[in-house]
């Protein structure tokens, strides 16, 4: 008996556990290619991720969501997957139509391209509120079937396909893994590839190649198809490949097919060597520089933020956070609290980095194609990496997580895609000292503290560290900062002199022998939906006009003046930058007023930007036309209109884009408002950025303009050194 009941015991045991591994189903995640420093950390028990210090703990919250807005559940999305794969619908049209009872039936190819909330309506969002049952949960799902391109909207809650929209325009959806993966790997069994490298006395097992998006340039034979360009790279000698081009070869990856229909060995260049360019900490040799007294943030009763779910609360500020594999990361619902009327006022429903375009200038046979729209075309999101506290983000840095889905449907975590954090770096959020004419003394100052939500890209070579700052005075800043690898050129030549007696142009800035970085352009462009104390908003622009004094009336003999012009429709808010046109660029609420009369408004502040020189029948051009020399857009609002190249941008020929959007020329007065801000950068390399680039950054500010009665941080304290944290140090 004694036995039997430990028999029966560990039979019990074995049943749980294995009970718990279909409960707790592990998500996949094989088809995530190792060449993306997003997919290289992940760690697992039973499919969930084994949550590391400083990350969220309350795990439950995946589960349910909480507001209307958070992203999808790990559940939500299984059962998302189920409802598509049971769907009924059309494959095609005409004599070949035939319907498909289950999508997910034995004959067609189903892959999936993006899963993410289907949001609710903006009117039904506004008026939710804490406790009130949850909005319907949906969810838009891009898949193809084939080669046909579909989009779903499936009503979660209520266990139905909602609608099912075939795609019949240009332009394919944001590659998935599955791509990225299947393109990376097909060179190394490529007959013409291996005997290339071969001729080149190369090791097949230190190459990596990478996916990269061909454009498009109006070639007949390439419409219809979705391809792929792959080049490759010599990884021996060093961890950092991108600084040994294997120059002169492409192959054109056919991803409907799934194989190499064209290799172009157009040139034989010799590698740049190895030598100098791992920047590794491991590798590096001889004196390390000398090391700065560390710095750290001591927040000994904790920060001053909370985080709910994707609900973040701090100061005066309360907005939402999500994750996102396309934008990477979304604000929402961003309000500050006024606070003479202890009111929560709206500021901006929904703001995101809508589209990244970077183009190269490099005409030649293997770098023309190279005008990539990160955003669109490989997902910002899906190539956040896991942030590295201590380093990416300071210490009590609060970290979420990002639920995506890979093309088989099956769901994955990136751990820490996200932080959200308190920063001082001395600044100062106000001050005055007044000399004592008086009796009286004046020392005023108060330290500023801001509360910035980050994330960063690896997109390939570049990193993308983006920034949504906000501040106490109710300031918003949004900074771009750029790092990582320059995508350089490999040429015979070992310095500018050689190439100059060869009259060759390169294109670019030797770096290093052998070695060429390219110049190239940045642009990422903001969906900005601003809520302006309310949705009917308008667009004005307060121009700075030269006035002449009458004669005889001063001894000055000019002023500037302001002319307030507001936008009547599209045509009115396309805004090109000018140092001698100044203005500022306001939201207005013309129906909200401070007690003197100016109407309520924010202004978007540029900052340091760059507009395309690109012809505009240039094909790159025509299909990044949201950058037309505009550095500011004004739509009405439309929630089909978020991306500013389009849904579909792999391969668009630019018929979706803001440009065109606007040429409707619709009217934008006192309505809902999107404005779309461009923040651009004209990058010529420089030996500094080798082998690794110092990150470079610019931004722009939505900065309150008579939104506030006065100053809203006036009833603030200063900090005395009793409220510091006691530390000891010895010298």
């Amino acid at each position: 008996m004694k036995y039997l009941r430990s028999a029966v015991f560990c039979c019990l045991a074995v049943v749980l556990v294995l009970l718990l591994q279909v409960w707790f189903r592990q998500p996949s995640f094989s088809r995530c290619p190792g060449w993306f420093a997003s997919c290289r950390e992940r760690s697992y028990l039973f499919g969930y991720k084994i949550f590391e210090k400083g990350s969220r703990t309350e795990q439950a919250k995946l589960v349910f969501p909480q507001h209307p807005l958070d992203p999808l559940t790990f559940s939500e999305i299984a059962r998302v997957h189920a409802l598509v794969l049971n769907s009924s619908i059309s494959l095609a049209e005409g004599k070949h139509a035939k319907l498909i009872r289950k999508v997910g039936g034995s004959k067609p190819n189903i892959f999936l391209h993006g899963v993410s909330l289907e949001e609710p309506d903006k009117e039904d969002v506004l008026t939710w509120k804490t406790g009130d049952p949850m909005l319907p949960r949906k969810a838009s799902v891009i898949l193809r079937i084939d080669v046909a391109i579909y989009r779903f909207v499936v009503d979660i809650t209520h266990h139905i396909v909602e609608s099912v929209e075939p795609h019949h325009g240009s332009g394919t959806p944001t590659l998935n893994f599955d791509d990225m993966n299947t393109a990376s790997a097909l060179p190394l069994q490529h007959t013409e590839f291996l005997e290339a490298l071969k001729s080149r006395e190369l090791d097949k097992e230190e190459v990596s190649c990478i996916p990269l998006s061909s454009g498009w340039y109006n070639v007949k034979e390439e419409e219809g198809k979705r391809l792929i360009k792959v080049q490759c790279y010599y990884a021996g000698g060093t961890s950092n490949y991108y600084m040994r081009p294997i120059e002169g070869i492409t192959m054109v990856v056919d991803m409907n097919m799934k194989k190499i229909v064209k290799f172009i060995e157009h040139d034989h260049v010799p590698l740049p060597k190895a030598e100098g360019t791992d920047f590794s900490l491991s590798a590096q040799r001889g004196p390390m520089l000398k090391p700065l007294n560390t710095i750290s943030l001591e927040q000994p009763d904790g920060p001053s933020f909370s985080v709910d779910g994707h609900y973040v609360k701090w100061a005066n500020w309360e907005f939402h956070v999500k994750p996102d594999y396309r934008a990477g990361v979304i604000i929402s619902q961003a309000s500050i609290r006024d606070p003479e009327t202890d009111v929560l006022r709206s500021v901006l429903y929904k703001g995101f980095a809508s589209e990244l375009f970077v183009p190269y200038m490099d005409p030649t046979e293997g770098w023309f194609f190279k005008t990539y729209m990160d955003a669109g075309e490989y997902g910002f999101g899906l190539q956040c990496m896991s942030l590295e506290p201590l380093n990416d983000c300071p210490r009590n840095a609060y970290y979420m997580d990002g639920i995506f889905v890979d093309a088989d449907g099956k769901p994955y975590v990136r751990p820490n895609m996200l932080c959200i954090y308190e920063s001082y770096a001395g600044d100062v959020a106000w001050r005055h000292t007044e000399s004592p004419i008086s009796d009286r003394e004046i020392r005023e100052s108060r330290p500023k503290t801001t509360l910035v939500v980050r994330v960063i890209a690896s997109v390939a070579n570049y990193d993308y560290i983006l920034d949504w700052e906000f501040q106490t005075d109710g300031l918003i800043r949004v900074k771009v900062g750029m790092s990582g690898i320059l995508m350089v050129k490999g040429t015979s030549h070992d310095s500018i002199r050689e190439a100059a007696e060869a009259n060759e142009e390169l294109y670019g800035t030797m770096l290093a022998e052998k070695t060429i970085g390219v110049i190239h352009d940045h642009f990422i462009t903001f969906y900005l939906d601003l809520d302006v104390d309310g949705t009917d908003n308008s667009f004005v622009q307060n121009k700075m006009i030269r006035k002449k004094t009458l004669d005889g009336t001063s001894l000055r003999k000019s002023y500037w003046g302001v002319q307030q012009l507001v936008a009547k429709s599209e045509d009115d808010g396309k805004v090109k930058l000018s140092l001698f046109k100044p203005a500022d660029y306001v939201v207005i609420n013309p129906k909200k007023r401070t007690k003197v009369g100016n109407p309520v408004s924010y202004k978007i502040v540029p900052g340091k930007t760059a507009g395309s020189l690109l012809a505009l029948d240039d094909p790159p051009q025509i299909r990044g036309a949201f950058i037309n020399n505009q550095v500011m857009w004004v739509t009405p609002y439309n929630r089909s209109e978020e991306y500013a190249g389009g849904l579909y941008v792999y391969g668009s020929h630019g018929e979706e884009t803001v440009s065109r959007w606007t040429r409707r020329d619709r009217p934008i007065e006192d309505r809902d408002i999107v404005l779309w801000y461009t923040v651009g950068f004209h990058h010529i390399p420089c030996q500094e950025d080798f082998p690794v680039m110092p990150t470079v950054t610019e931004s722009f500010e939505l900065k309150p303009t008579n939104f506030f009665e006065s100053n809203p941080i006036v009833k603030t304290y200063p900090t005395y050194e009793k409220d510091l944290p006691q530390c000891s140090f010895s010298i």
